[in-house]
Protein backbone atom coordinates (compact mmCIF):
# COMPACT_ATOMS: atom_id res chain seq x y z
CA UNK A 1 0.00 0.00 0.00
CA UNK A 2 1.24 3.49 -0.76
CA UNK A 3 0.93 6.70 1.24
CA UNK A 4 -0.18 10.20 0.34
CA UNK A 5 3.35 11.36 1.13
CA UNK A 6 4.65 9.04 -1.60
CA UNK A 7 1.97 10.26 -4.02
CA UNK A 8 2.89 13.87 -3.33
CA UNK A 9 6.56 13.11 -3.94
CA UNK A 10 5.74 11.31 -7.20
CA UNK A 11 3.57 14.18 -8.49
CA UNK A 12 6.24 16.75 -7.66
CA UNK A 13 8.95 14.77 -9.48
CA UNK A 14 6.60 14.26 -12.45
CA UNK A 15 5.99 18.01 -12.64
CA UNK A 16 9.67 18.95 -12.34
CA UNK A 17 11.17 15.92 -14.13
CA UNK A 18 14.17 16.53 -11.87
CA UNK A 19 14.73 14.94 -8.45
CA UNK A 20 16.83 17.81 -7.10
CA UNK A 21 14.28 20.52 -7.91
CA UNK A 22 11.45 18.31 -6.68
CA UNK A 23 13.25 17.70 -3.36
CA UNK A 24 13.79 21.44 -2.98
CA UNK A 25 10.06 22.12 -3.52
CA UNK A 26 9.23 19.51 -0.88
CA UNK A 27 11.78 20.90 1.61
CA UNK A 28 13.68 17.63 1.79
CA UNK A 29 16.88 16.14 0.45
CA UNK A 30 17.08 14.04 -2.69
CA UNK A 31 17.94 10.59 -1.22
CA UNK A 32 14.75 10.21 0.88
CA UNK A 33 12.69 11.43 -2.10
CA UNK A 34 14.31 8.78 -4.31
CA UNK A 35 13.48 6.13 -1.68
CA UNK A 36 9.84 7.33 -1.61
CA UNK A 37 9.54 6.84 -5.37
CA UNK A 38 11.17 3.40 -5.18
CA UNK A 39 8.74 2.31 -2.42
CA UNK A 40 5.81 3.61 -4.48
CA UNK A 41 6.95 1.69 -7.54
CA UNK A 42 7.29 -1.48 -5.49
CA UNK A 43 3.84 -0.96 -3.94
CA UNK A 44 2.04 -0.65 -7.28
CA UNK A 45 4.31 -3.03 -9.16
CA UNK A 46 5.28 -0.81 -12.11
CA UNK A 47 8.14 1.53 -13.06
CA UNK A 48 6.95 5.13 -13.06
CA UNK A 49 10.09 6.93 -14.32
CA UNK A 50 12.85 6.32 -16.84
CA UNK A 51 15.88 7.89 -15.20
CA UNK A 52 19.63 8.12 -15.63
CA UNK A 53 22.25 10.73 -14.73
CA UNK A 54 21.08 13.14 -17.45
CA UNK A 55 17.29 12.94 -17.57
CA UNK A 56 14.06 11.87 -15.85
CA UNK A 57 11.00 10.95 -17.88
CA UNK A 58 7.65 9.41 -17.07
CA UNK A 59 6.97 5.93 -18.39
CA UNK A 60 3.66 5.28 -20.14
CA UNK A 61 2.38 3.73 -16.92
CA UNK A 62 3.72 6.70 -14.95
CA UNK A 63 1.87 9.19 -17.15
CA UNK A 64 -1.39 7.27 -16.64
CA UNK A 65 -0.79 7.04 -12.89
CA UNK A 66 -0.06 10.77 -12.66
CA UNK A 67 -3.63 11.80 -13.51
CA UNK A 68 -5.05 9.47 -10.85
CA UNK A 69 -2.47 10.55 -8.29
CA UNK A 70 -3.35 14.21 -8.84
CA UNK A 71 -7.05 13.39 -8.45
CA UNK A 72 -6.45 11.49 -5.21
CA UNK A 73 -4.38 14.32 -3.78
CA UNK A 74 -7.02 16.88 -4.72
CA UNK A 75 -9.66 14.80 -2.95
CA UNK A 76 -7.45 14.43 0.11
CA UNK A 77 -6.64 18.14 0.19
CA UNK A 78 -10.31 19.06 -0.17
CA UNK A 79 -11.67 16.55 2.34
CA UNK A 80 -11.02 18.60 5.53
CA UNK A 81 -12.68 21.67 4.04
CA UNK A 82 -15.64 19.57 2.87
CA UNK A 83 -15.98 18.07 6.35
CA UNK A 84 -15.93 21.55 7.90
CA UNK A 85 -18.57 22.82 5.46
CA UNK A 86 -20.80 19.81 6.08
CA UNK A 87 -20.44 20.28 9.83
CA UNK A 88 -21.41 23.94 9.42
CA UNK A 89 -24.31 23.01 7.13
CA UNK A 90 -23.08 24.87 4.05
CA UNK A 91 -22.56 21.56 2.22
CA UNK A 92 -24.16 18.15 2.39
CA UNK A 93 -27.50 16.68 1.33
CA UNK A 94 -31.07 17.56 2.24
CA UNK A 95 -33.73 14.98 1.38
CA UNK A 96 -36.99 16.73 0.58
CA UNK A 97 -40.43 15.15 0.31
CA UNK A 98 -43.14 16.96 -1.62
CA UNK A 99 -46.78 16.58 -2.58
CA UNK A 100 -47.67 16.42 -6.26
CA UNK A 101 -49.62 19.70 -6.04
CA UNK A 102 -46.58 21.52 -4.65
CA UNK A 103 -44.72 20.97 -7.93
CA UNK A 104 -46.90 23.52 -9.73
CA UNK A 105 -45.46 26.58 -7.95
CA UNK A 106 -43.77 26.06 -4.59
CA UNK A 107 -41.23 23.30 -5.25
CA UNK A 108 -39.62 24.96 -8.31
CA UNK A 109 -39.37 28.25 -6.41
CA UNK A 110 -37.84 26.48 -3.40
CA UNK A 111 -35.23 24.71 -5.51
CA UNK A 112 -34.27 27.93 -7.30
CA UNK A 113 -33.89 29.70 -3.96
CA UNK A 114 -31.76 26.94 -2.48
CA UNK A 115 -29.57 26.98 -5.58
CA UNK A 116 -28.96 30.70 -5.06
CA UNK A 117 -28.42 30.61 -1.31
CA UNK A 118 -26.70 27.25 -0.77
CA UNK A 119 -25.23 26.00 -4.07
CA UNK A 120 -23.08 23.35 -2.35
CA UNK A 121 -26.05 21.57 -0.78
CA UNK A 122 -27.38 18.62 -2.78
CA UNK A 123 -31.14 18.06 -2.82
CA UNK A 124 -32.66 14.58 -3.02
CA UNK A 125 -36.38 14.70 -3.97
CA UNK A 126 -39.15 12.21 -3.17
CA UNK A 127 -42.82 12.66 -4.14
CA UNK A 128 -45.17 11.57 -1.34
CA UNK A 129 -48.53 12.48 0.14
CA UNK A 130 -48.29 14.27 3.49
CA UNK A 131 -48.96 11.12 5.52
CA UNK A 132 -46.04 9.31 3.89
CA UNK A 133 -43.79 12.34 4.33
CA UNK A 134 -44.47 12.30 8.05
CA UNK A 135 -43.55 8.60 8.16
CA UNK A 136 -40.38 9.34 6.16
CA UNK A 137 -39.35 12.10 8.56
CA UNK A 138 -39.93 9.87 11.58
CA UNK A 139 -37.86 7.11 9.96
CA UNK A 140 -35.06 9.62 9.19
CA UNK A 141 -35.51 8.89 5.47
CA UNK A 142 -36.42 12.55 4.81
CA UNK A 143 -35.06 15.78 6.25
CA UNK A 144 -37.68 18.25 5.07
CA UNK A 145 -41.24 17.99 3.81
CA UNK A 146 -43.61 20.13 1.77
CA UNK A 147 -46.73 18.88 3.46
CA UNK A 148 -50.26 19.69 4.58
CA UNK A 149 -51.36 20.05 8.21
CA UNK A 150 -52.11 18.91 10.87
CA UNK A 151 -48.82 17.97 12.53
CA UNK A 152 -47.69 16.90 15.99
CA UNK A 153 -46.10 20.16 17.15
CA UNK A 154 -43.99 18.45 19.82
CA UNK A 155 -42.35 16.18 17.25
CA UNK A 156 -42.25 18.43 14.20
CA UNK A 157 -41.27 21.99 13.45
CA UNK A 158 -43.27 23.64 10.69
CA UNK A 159 -43.43 26.89 8.77
CA UNK A 160 -46.32 28.09 6.59
CA UNK A 161 -44.92 28.85 3.13
CA UNK A 162 -47.98 29.00 0.90
CA UNK A 163 -51.70 29.75 0.98
CA UNK A 164 -54.01 29.54 -2.01
CA UNK A 165 -57.65 29.43 -2.98
CA UNK A 166 -59.71 26.37 -3.79
CA UNK A 167 -61.19 26.21 -7.29
CA UNK A 168 -63.88 24.13 -8.96
CA UNK A 169 -62.48 22.44 -12.07
CA UNK A 170 -65.21 21.94 -14.69
CA UNK A 171 -65.22 20.82 -18.33
CA UNK A 172 -64.97 23.68 -20.82
CA UNK A 173 -68.41 25.03 -21.73
CA UNK A 174 -70.00 23.66 -18.55
CA UNK A 175 -73.17 25.41 -17.39
CA UNK A 176 -71.40 26.69 -14.25
CA UNK A 177 -69.06 28.77 -16.42
CA UNK A 178 -72.00 30.82 -17.69
CA UNK A 179 -73.02 31.96 -14.20
CA UNK A 180 -70.06 34.36 -14.09
CA UNK A 181 -69.85 34.26 -10.28
CA UNK A 182 -68.34 32.14 -7.56
CA UNK A 183 -69.75 28.62 -7.35
CA UNK A 184 -72.03 28.08 -4.36
CA UNK A 185 -72.58 24.68 -2.72
CA UNK A 186 -76.19 24.72 -3.93
CA UNK A 187 -74.97 24.91 -7.53
CA UNK A 188 -73.37 21.46 -7.19
CA UNK A 189 -76.26 19.38 -5.85
CA UNK A 190 -76.84 17.65 -9.18
CA UNK A 191 -73.25 17.51 -10.40
CA UNK A 192 -71.21 14.29 -10.66
CA UNK A 193 -68.24 14.83 -8.36
CA UNK A 194 -64.65 13.62 -8.61
CA UNK A 195 -63.52 13.60 -4.99
CA UNK A 196 -60.29 13.29 -3.07
CA UNK A 197 -59.78 9.85 -1.55
CA UNK A 198 -60.22 10.18 2.23
CA UNK A 199 -57.35 7.79 2.90
CA UNK A 200 -54.62 9.01 0.54
CA UNK A 201 -55.66 12.67 0.25
CA UNK A 202 -57.09 13.30 3.70
CA UNK A 203 -56.18 16.98 3.90
CA UNK A 204 -58.06 17.94 0.74
CA UNK A 205 -60.96 15.60 1.56
CA UNK A 206 -61.47 17.19 4.98
CA UNK A 207 -61.08 20.69 3.55
CA UNK A 208 -63.68 20.13 0.82
CA UNK A 209 -66.29 18.59 3.12
CA UNK A 210 -65.89 21.60 5.44
CA UNK A 211 -66.50 23.96 2.54
CA UNK A 212 -69.17 22.06 0.65
CA UNK A 213 -71.89 19.66 1.88
CA UNK A 214 -70.99 16.64 -0.26
CA UNK A 215 -73.74 14.24 -1.26
CA UNK A 216 -72.04 10.86 -1.46
CA UNK A 217 -74.57 9.78 -4.06
CA UNK A 218 -73.01 12.35 -6.42
CA UNK A 219 -69.44 11.07 -6.05
CA UNK A 220 -68.53 9.13 -9.20
CA UNK A 221 -64.78 8.73 -8.62
CA UNK A 222 -62.32 9.11 -5.72
CA UNK A 223 -58.62 9.67 -6.49
CA UNK A 224 -55.53 10.81 -4.60
CA UNK A 225 -53.72 12.99 -7.16
CA UNK A 226 -54.81 16.39 -8.44
CA UNK A 227 -53.45 15.64 -11.92
CA UNK A 228 -55.71 12.59 -12.15
CA UNK A 229 -58.72 14.62 -11.01
CA UNK A 230 -58.16 17.29 -13.63
CA UNK A 231 -57.65 14.68 -16.35
CA UNK A 232 -61.00 13.09 -15.46
CA UNK A 233 -62.65 16.52 -15.56
CA UNK A 234 -61.14 17.07 -19.02
CA UNK A 235 -62.76 13.80 -20.10
CA UNK A 236 -66.16 15.15 -19.03
CA UNK A 237 -66.62 12.68 -16.16
CA UNK A 238 -67.48 15.26 -13.50
CA UNK A 239 -66.32 18.35 -11.64
CA UNK A 240 -63.59 18.49 -8.98
CA UNK A 241 -62.23 20.67 -6.19
CA UNK A 242 -58.57 21.55 -6.74
CA UNK A 243 -56.04 24.11 -5.46
CA UNK A 244 -55.74 27.26 -7.54
CA UNK A 245 -52.19 26.34 -8.64
CA UNK A 246 -53.58 23.33 -10.55
CA UNK A 247 -54.55 25.75 -13.34
CA UNK A 248 -50.85 25.94 -14.19
CA UNK A 249 -51.01 22.41 -15.59
CA UNK A 250 -52.91 23.85 -18.57
CA UNK A 251 -54.82 20.66 -19.34
CA UNK A 252 -57.03 21.24 -22.34
CA UNK A 253 -60.78 21.21 -21.87
CA UNK A 254 -60.81 22.38 -18.25
CA UNK A 255 -61.84 25.69 -16.69
CA UNK A 256 -61.29 26.75 -13.10
CA UNK A 257 -64.04 28.63 -11.26
CA UNK A 258 -63.89 30.40 -7.88
CA UNK A 259 -65.55 28.58 -4.99
CA UNK A 260 -67.57 30.62 -2.52
CA UNK A 261 -66.56 30.07 1.08
CA UNK A 262 -65.71 31.70 4.40
CA UNK A 263 -61.96 31.73 3.70
CA UNK A 264 -60.42 33.12 0.53
CA UNK A 265 -57.23 31.03 0.69
CA UNK A 266 -57.90 27.93 2.78
CA UNK A 267 -55.26 25.65 1.17
CA UNK A 268 -52.06 25.60 3.23
CA UNK A 269 -48.62 24.16 2.51
CA UNK A 270 -45.92 23.96 5.18
CA UNK A 271 -42.25 23.23 5.46
CA UNK A 272 -42.04 20.34 7.92
CA UNK A 273 -39.04 18.89 9.74
CA UNK A 274 -38.19 16.69 12.68
CA UNK A 275 -37.23 18.81 15.67
CA UNK A 276 -34.54 16.28 16.69
CA UNK A 277 -32.86 16.18 13.26
CA UNK A 278 -29.05 15.96 13.41
CA UNK A 279 -28.46 17.08 9.80
CA UNK A 280 -26.54 20.41 9.86
CA UNK A 281 -27.53 21.12 6.25
CA UNK A 282 -31.22 21.07 7.20
CA UNK A 283 -30.72 23.73 9.86
CA UNK A 284 -28.71 25.86 7.44
CA UNK A 285 -31.55 25.58 4.89
CA UNK A 286 -34.15 26.60 7.46
CA UNK A 287 -32.01 29.50 8.63
CA UNK A 288 -31.39 30.84 5.13
CA UNK A 289 -35.05 30.46 4.14
CA UNK A 290 -36.33 32.17 7.28
CA UNK A 291 -38.82 34.85 6.37
CA UNK A 292 -38.80 33.80 2.72
CA UNK A 293 -41.88 32.75 0.75
CA UNK A 294 -39.66 32.24 -2.33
Amino acid sequence: MFSFEQLRGFVTVAEELHFGRAAERLNMTQPPLSRQIQKLERAIGVQLFERDHRRVELTTAGAAFLAEAQRLLALADGAPDLARRISAGSAGTVRIGFTAASTYVVLPALLRRLGELLPDIDVDLTENVSRDQIAGLLAHELDLGLARPPFDEETFGSRLISREAMRVAVPSGHRLVGMRRAVEPADLTSEPLIMHAPGRARYFYDLVVRLVPIGQQNVVHTVSQVLTMVSLVSAGLGVAFVPESAARMRIAGVEYLPLAGPTEEPVELHLLWLRESKNPALWQVLHRLKGSMF
